[in-house]
């Protein structure tokens, strides 16, 4: 019987880093390692060490490792995938000029603003990268960079996002992918390389920026030797060049290529994000139009309050987090950190609705309505920008898969499945990001497309199926109807 060959696919989030050990030839997960990772800001400041980032990877291996029983020979592959759109910037040695500006850091939405009036407004961005500059942006947070702290953007020798951080730490050498490349606010979907124009809007020189391969699953380098001794691996087995958590997640579905819009899919983490695989490029008003980890597209919309916001609402009532009934005339959206589809960068949380009969049972419930509320307007303004009704019975009797760690949560699931009214898919296995990422590593080490590996490990045979109920269109009402009073601009309203 030939060894077993392994895979490592490492999903550095915004809270933790999770390292898959999987066989790369059946897609068994062996094993799954845990660090956290610390974030720290107040108010709108977001941030993290990338040292921190690299040693929660360091102890995730590790763990994963020894708990798979594998043994470190017989790896042959690992890849990183990691939060979107956050700012590394690096001195000639590689090292971290300050904390890293997170995604979910919104002291850049003055910057956005006006970036979009420089170049002539929401429709000439997304002609060009298929996204308008929001605070989430990577170019806005690099802009916010020079205004507010010119010392280190000047200082800079380089300029990451937080997984291209990590595989050059592995590899030595700066490589990026299409996917992850397409988040920051300086890489053209129309073209496939960097904005020469762009770049010198945001007075950002070209050499800081890493190479960008082919696809994700691209083999950019093999681990050098520094890091297979902190890491416990052999040296020279392959790294990939890995992409966005989002792009990672799509690989693990096993979507890339589809027709439009064919799997819409539902994450629910820190963050709520609709996304599907499509063949054709769509330049969106109000979404964000990415490239996908195979080469192909990945539109997506995304809220910033999600799980961590209704977590907060149920730790502020004293309540565990199921313990929640739906809402009644109580309607709470959680708009925590701002927001960010809708565009509201400086929004805080709003409750109405109260009654004496009102119980914190229903304002936990409110909370839950509230996220997955704005997270299912984003999706039907996803399929309405890629020329859907999501009134047609047709595309709304389309399975939604539904994933991130709020696809485990009993009250998540009911809510979403309320007021959408579709049926439901939840993938089995769980951390698709990590799984992704090691169909990336699999795509490197032996060849072959990473979709097409993930799609071979994915029976579906144990996917949890929940049929249709009936919408809940009274909550979906209320909820909307006070948007429209708080005059808030809702996506696809």
């Amino acid at each position: 019987m030939p060894p077993r060959s392994v895979v490592i696919g490492v999903d550095s989030s915004t809270q933790s880093t999770k390292a898959a050990v999987t066989d790369a030839v059946t897609g068994e997960l062996l094993a799954v390692g845990r660090a956290p990772h610390t974030v720290t800001g107040e108010g709108g400041a977001r941030e993290s060490d990338p040292e921190i980032w690299w040693q929660a990877l360091r102890l995730a291996v590790a763990a994963g490792l020894k708990e798979s029983g594998a043994g470190a020979a017989a790896v042959t592959g690992i890849a990183v995938a990691g939060q979107q759109h956050g700012l590394v910037v690096l001195d000639r040695e590689g090292r971290p000029l300050r904390p890293a500006l997170l995604w979910n850091d919104t002291r850049s939405a003055p910057q956005a603003t006006a970036l979009t009036a420089a170049l002539g407004g929401p429709d000439a961005w997304t002609a060009r990268t298929g996204s308008v500059p929001v605070a989430s942006l990577t170019a806005t947070k690099w802009q916010w960079l020079r205004e507010n702290d010119p010392g280190s953007a000047a200082a800079a020798a380089a300029v990451r996002l937080p997984h291209d951080f990590l595989t050059e730490r592995l590899t030595g050498t700066a490589f990026t992918d299409p996917g992850d490349a397409s988040g920051t606010g300086w890489y053209s979907t129309a073209t496939g390389s960097y904005d020469a124009g762009l770049l010198a809007l945001l007075g950002l020189d070209r050499s800081l920026l890493p190479e960008v391969a082919a696809t994700g699953g691209t083999r950019t380098g093999s681990l050098t030797t520094t890091a297979a001794e902190a890491l416990g691996l052999p040296a020279g087995i392959a790294v990939a060049a890995g992409t966005g958590d989002n792009m990672s997640a799509a690989v693990g579905l096993g979507l890339g290529g589809a027709g439009l819009l064919d799997h819409p899919v539902l994450s629910l983490g820190t963050s709520g994000t609709v996304f599907a695989a499509s063949r054709t490029r769509p330049v969106p008003a109000a979404l964000s139009g990415f490239a996908a980890a195979d080469g192909t597209y990945l539109p997506l919309a995304c809220t910033l309050n999600c799980t961590l916001a209704v977590d907060k609402v149920a730790a502020l009532l004293g309540l565990h987090r199921d313990d929640a009934t739906p809402g009644g005339e109580a309607v709470l959206l959680p708009y925590l950190d701002g927001e960010r589809t809708p565009d509201l960068p400086l929004a805080s949380g709003l409750l109405t609705g109260l009654r004496h009969d009102t119980t914190p049972q229903q304002l936990l419930g409110a909370a839950y309505e509230g996220a997955a509320f704005t997270v299912l307007r984003a999706l039907d303004g996803l399929l309405r920008a890629c020329g859907l009704d999501p009134a047609d019975p047709a595309v709304a009797a389309r399975p939604l898969r539904l994933i991130g760690g709020g696809a485990g949560g009993r009250t998540w699931v009911e809510t979403v499945r309320r007021l959408s009214g579709r049926p439901l898919v939840v993938p089995a296995g769980g951390e698709l990001v990590a799984r992704g990422a090691a169909a990336l590593a699999a795509s490197a080490a032996g060849g072959g497309d990473p979709v097409a590996v993930a799609a071979s490990w994915n029976t579906g045979l144990d996917d949890r199926q929940l049929p249709p109920v009936e919408r809940d269109m009274d909550t979906w009402e209320r909820v909307g109807s006070v948007l429209e009073r708080a005059a808030v601009p809702v996506l696809g309203g």
